[in-house]
Formats: C-alpha cells, structure tokens, sequence
C-alpha cells in the first residue's frame, strides 16, 4: 500500500461490519478511513483527500441517503451505498439522488471489492493532470502530488481533490479574475456540477484552510461580477 493509493471511506454504525470491511479493503492495496455516522464522514471528507465513500443507508441519528445527497451537491467522491436486502426503495432513491452503486446485505466483501473497483475505473477523469512542481504563495507552500499546503509558520493542511484542482487552477493566473463558468469548465470530472453554487462551496472550504479570517478573505477575493481572483504573488518552492 502506498500513498498514491485511492483512500476509501467506509461509513457504517455497525463495527462488526465497519472495522473487518476496512482491514479488507487495506489487504487489497487500499488505503481505508473507518466512520461511525455522517456526522464524523462529513468531518473527514472536509479534510482529507477521499476517493470512494462506501455509505451505509440504514444509521441512527442522520442516514446515508442524506449524506449521500450531501456528498453528491458538494461534488465529492463516488459513493457506493450499502442497502437492506429488501429496501428497494432505498436503492432507488440512493440512485436517484447521485449514488453511483449499491450492495445488499449481507454482501460479500469479494463482490463489493469489484464494485469498488469498477467505480473507480468509470469515474470520470479530472481534466489535464496538475502540474507537480511545488509553489509557493503568501507564506504557503502548495503541494499538488501531495494534494497538502504547508505555511511557514507550521501550520498543514490537507486538500481534497476538487480543493487540490481549484487551488492549482488560480496558483496557473494569479491576480487573474477567474468567473465561475471558466472555473467550471477547468475543473472537469466530478468536482464540475452543472450550477454555480458547486465552485461557491468548494470556493468556501478552501477559504477555510488558507484564510486568517475565512470572513474576510484577503487571498481569495471575490470579484464584482461572479468571479474569484488569487491576490498574491506566486513562485516556485525552492
């Protein structure tokens, strides 16, 4: 297993079903992050770089169907939701709503492996790769193989793959206004939904990981106009 292996969110209340599922997946090269409710899958997606999300539907307190609806209007990762063998209605309304495949349980761990795995091979791919090399901004060093950010001052953080992508695209123009139809069109894959409020939230979360006052942005600005501009100089990291 190594880095550059996909992370797999598994989110499920049960343990005797969360906890033997992620040391499987672990077993066959994966990279697993375990949730026991939306609630802690949220915190998790907001903050580390996730490329599958295994959903159970059926949890206490809030279920997968909404977190699945989340995922989805946030453009996050694929998800795979986990069913009640005679929940139909669930299944269909997971699909309805952005899920990209389901499973009933009991489910062997085999066929939710090829599921997984042939999600992952149809997701669609993000547009032009990034550009690896590290530059700097601001007191912040970006690393885009690493999908992390690192300040002078110590602080880190990890960026998702749409936060990872985005952050690029304004480090290629800075001082650059860049709209949200142009944002739209560089982000591709499954970071680009078809509406402005996709670029304003991931716009949001990235504000919150860079930004002193994420109130009162002074890096990324909004421009009159619907559009968003770098206000900092850029170069590459020694």
């Amino acid at each position: 297993m190594t880095e550059t292996a996909e992370q797999i969110l598994v989110v499920d209340d049960a343990r005797d079903i969360r906890e033997p599922l992620g040391q499987y997946l672990k077993k066959q090269g994966f990279r697993v992050r375990l949730a026991a409710s939306a609630a802690e899958a949220r915190g998790i997606v907001e903050t580390a770089r996730i490329g599958l999300v295994v959903l159970d539907v059926m949890m206490p307190g809030e279920d997968g169907l909404s977190l699945c609806r989340w995922l989805v209007a946030r453009g996050g990762p694929p998800v795979i939701l986990l069913t009640a063998m005679a929940d139909e209605t669930d299944r269909i309304v997971g699909l309805e709503l952005g899920a990209d495949d389901y499973v009933t349980k009991p489910f062997n761990p085999r066929e939710l492996l090829a599921r997984v795995r042939a999600v992952l091979r149809r997701a669609p791919p993000s547009a032009p790769t990034l550009d690896a090399t590290p530059r700097r901004f601001a007191g912040w060093t970006h690393d885009p193989a690493g999908a992390r950010l690192r300040h002078d001052d110590g602080r880190e953080a990890e960026l998702t793959s749409g936060e990872n992508r985005l952050l690029g695209l304004f480090l290629d123009a800075p001082r650059t206004v860049l709209d949200r139809s142009r944002l739209l069109d560089l982000m591709a894959g499954r970071e680009a939904k078809a509406y402005d409020r996709a670029i304003d939230n991931q716009i949001s979360r990235l504000r919150r990981k860079i930004e002193d006052d994420p109130k009162q942005p002074r890096l990324i600005v909004t421009e009159w106009g619907g559009g968003y501009l770098l206000a900092a100089e850029v170069e590459a990291a020694q």
